[in-house]
């Protein structure tokens, strides 16, 4: 634990204009980051005596190790950079409000030519035009399925779009009228556009016209005798009625506006908000927190506030965000999102009214959500303590280990051996610190050796972290030159999408370099282009602000190194687990002597009869089986070898799909897309000329000459036959990927 006195500022150093703070650990990560109209006030309250702090502020401030800050010229521009600081850095000590789930968007892929209408969940697409979010995919299908008869949109995949357009025939959506059959000429793109921006502008709350326009025709075609027509028409007005009432009228006036709402207590903090639309709800969601700093309402709802519209732009900010309490500088929140829209956002609390009373209805949403999660989870906090405490008293540890990293061996009869790396904090899983190896030191079958192979490589990396750091050496130094106050930042916040390992990536990360470690090359998430704070010895002090990156969604978060790289292995963890039994415990931990680490606990949890084994102990530890500490180990190995199976299955499945493109020298998988795309399938590709392979964008003559030659020499010698129907069986037509 760290006197805060030890790294406390000198008088007079800390400046008194706006800016945002940050507090490092001994190991340099942020661990809270925070903004001030004065720097100076602010940054002294955190050094006053320890009794008076709230604890939360005084276990941040005893655990952090400096103090740094960055002079900025407004309170927009601070908000801005605290924002994207978060961002990056996913301090411990900052409120975060994470989903427990994805919610589901309507979307309308108005960036292609023939617009899609689909289900879309994650992170938001450019030139993607988004509606909700829904609490359930079905409803969403429910709606579209109703007004699809008034506005035949497209909904298909594209391989389904493909193979209409190259059968000419249309699929059954097609036939029945719920698709206007753009893939085989029915409408043009341009009246398949015009339909797909009148769904928007309905989905958008301007009903009124289209179904006066429905009612109007049904009228006119009555007049005429035409009834069947005049009955379609009628039915076309009442599923489009029908989809209205799906979402209740709530504002009279055609509001569109954003209700957030808060419910809390001393731990935790329960987030919900409506979004309406057109003076309809259009989609609600919600969030939990712990309340991981001193915080009140208005700080809670300054969080929200951030991480709900920091990577929105335009019409995705409504027009009003009615808050149940204002943030701290109300004035500089309500410019921000007023700059993020691009026109004026009003930032108030509803007095009086409907808008009084619909944020009622959102406050016992909140609070029913608080209780309903308090219930799920009395206990989780106490139990997951308890669970690290029978783990470090079974092990003999001096501590309860607070970061626990786990590996497990993945491969299929000897062929794409790889290993994972998963971390848990304080019992839950960081999953932006997963890691995945491939194993190339041998050829062949043998988990002890892989083991053995990991561990070394993993924790020389940690050695070189240490050494280029020069960690504990100048830790509190508090003489560092002053550095000039940073200019204003502006631009965009870098986003990141939620820690989470997603699909597993095979082969190199984009943007991050090979690990120099001999064979075997270290797979990991990528890292994101963006604000960095100077690594080296720790000082305390201001630091220039650097320009604020653009977005991008191949950011993750994290600390990166001087020259951008991730910082995969600069944190040690308190206990290692390996999949396995002794053997797998004594290659670990043979190879942690090998690098003369001897302050890293290691133990191994083999599957038969859940044992738990020690280096250097000839029989194993047995917890009891109600014992949360190997519930613990249990779920820690179950997610290593989840993940690395998932993992091993994706290269096997990259291996098996191979394609004749693959080989061709400087050919990047965007241009092999290009290709596919453009040609249709490889086995027409194949049969173009060198001339028509050139006429594809970023083909050049000599790329062209390298694709025909490669298929040339993977050409069939003859068509293939069902020898039981007797039918030529064509080549794939699928992409090559």
């Amino acid at each position: 634990m760290a006197d805060p006195s030890s790294y406390r500022p000198k008088p007079g150093e800390i400046p008194d204009s706006p800016g945002v703070y940050k507090f490092r650990d001994e190991h340099r990560r942020v661990i809270y980051v925070g903004k001030a109209k004065n720097l100076r006030q602010r940054v002294a309250n955190y050094f006053q005596d320890l009794a008076n702090l709230h604890p939360r502020t005084r276990t941040m401030v005893t655990t952090a190790a400096s103090v740094e800050w960055t002079v900025v010229s407004t309170e927009v521009e601070a908000l801005q950079l605290e924002y994207s600081w978060i961002k990056e850095f996913d301090p411990r000590f900052n409120v975060k409000y994470r989903d427990d789930k994805s919610y589901p968007y309507l979307a309308v892929t108005l960036n292609e030519e023939f617009p899609r209408v689909q289900v879309m969940r994650g992170a938001k697409k450019k030139g993607v035009r988004y509606f909700g979010p829904y609490g359930h995919a079905w409803a969403i299908r429910e709606t579209v399925d109703l007004m699809l008869r008034v506005f035949p949109v497209r909904t298909c995949s594209a391989g389904v779009f493909k193979n209409a357009e190259r059968t000419g025939r249309p699929c059954l959506l097609g036939y029945i009228g719920k698709c206007s059959a753009p893939c085989v000429g029915r409408v043009t793109p341009e009246e398949h556009r015009e339909l797909a921006e009148d769904f928007c502008a309905f989905m958008a709350g301007r009903t009124g016209t289209y179904i006066r326009r429905l009612e109007k025709d049904m009228a006119q075609a009555a007049e005429e005798m035409e009834y069947e027509r005049a009955a379609r028409l009628r039915d076309d007005a009442g599923a489009l009625k029908r989809a209205m009432e799906k979402s209740a009228v709530v504002l009279a006036d055609a509001t569109d506006a954003d209700l957030i709402a808060v419910a809390e207590d001393e731990l935790e903090a329960a987030l919900q908000i409506f979004h309406v639309r057109g003076g309809r709800v259009r989609g609600q969601r919600g969030w939990v927190t712990d309340k991981v700093e001193a915080v009140d309402t208005s700080g809670l709802v300054e969080h929200a506030l951030q991480q709900l519209y920091g990577e929105e732009r335009g019409d995705a900010v409504p027009k009003e965000v009615l808050v149940p309490a204002l943030p701290e500088d109300p004035d500089a929140v309500s410019q921000w999102l007023t700059d993020r829209r691009g026109s004026q956002v009003s930032l108030r609390i509803p007095q009086r009214g409907d808008k009084k009373d619909l944020m009622a209805t959102v406050q016992r949403n909140a609070q029913q959500a608080l209780g309903l999660h308090k219930t799920k989870r009395a206990s989780d906090l106490t139990t997951r303590s308890r669970a690290l405490e029978e783990i470090a008293e079974a092990l003999g540890l001096d501590a309860a280990p607070l970061r626990v990293e786990c590996y497990d061996i993945s491969h299929l009869q000897g062929d794409d051996v790889v290993a994972s790396m998963v971390v848990f904090e304080d019992g839950l899983a960081r999953k932006s610190e997963y890691r995945r190896f491939q194993i190339k030191g041998f050829e062949g079958q043998d988990d002890v050796r892989s083991m053995h192979e990991v561990i070394g490589r993993r924790f020389k990396r940690y050695l070189q972290e240490k050494e280029r750091t020069g960690e504990g050496d100048e830790q509190h130094a508090s003489d560092a030159p002053a550095t000039e106050a940073a200019p204003p930042a502006a631009g965009p916040a870098p986003s990141s999408p939620e820690a989470a390992e997603g699909p597993p990536v095979v082969g190199p990360v984009p943007g991050a370099p090979e690990a120099a470690e001999g064979p075997g090359a270290l797979e990991g998430p990528a890292a994101p282009a963006g604000l960095t704070a100077p690594e080296g010895p720790a000082a305390t002090g201001p630091v220039p602000a650097p320009p604020l990156a653009p977005a991008s969604p191949d950011d993750a978060t994290g600390p990166r190194e001087e020259d951008g790289r991730p910082k995969r292995f600069a944190y040690p963890p308190q206990l290692v687990v390996v999949d396995g039994g002794q053997p797998q415990v004594a290659a670990a931990q043979r190879a942690l002597d090998e690098l003369g680490i001897h302050d890293i606990a290691v133990c191994g949890l083999a599957k038969r009869l859940e044992e738990v084994w020690l280096p250097d102990d000839d029989d194993p530890v047995v917890l009891p089986r109600s014992s949360e500490g190997l519930y613990l180990l249990q779920r820690i190995r179950d997610e290593a070898h989840r993940f690395a199976i998932t993992y091993q299955r994706a290269k096997r499945a990259k291996r098996i799909r191979s394609s004749p493109l693959d080989d061709v020298s400087g050919l990047g998988e965007t241009r092999k897309q290009a290709l596919i795309k453009h040609f249709g399938s490889v086995k027409k590709l194949r049969q173009a000329t060198i001339d028509q392979i050139c006429e594809v964008p970023g083909i050049g003559r000599r790329t062209a000459e390298s694709v025909a030659a490669a298929l040339a020499a993977t050409a069939p010698a003859a068509p293939a036959v069902n020898t039981a129907t007797g039918e030529i069986i064509e080549e794939d037509d699928g992409d090559s990927s």
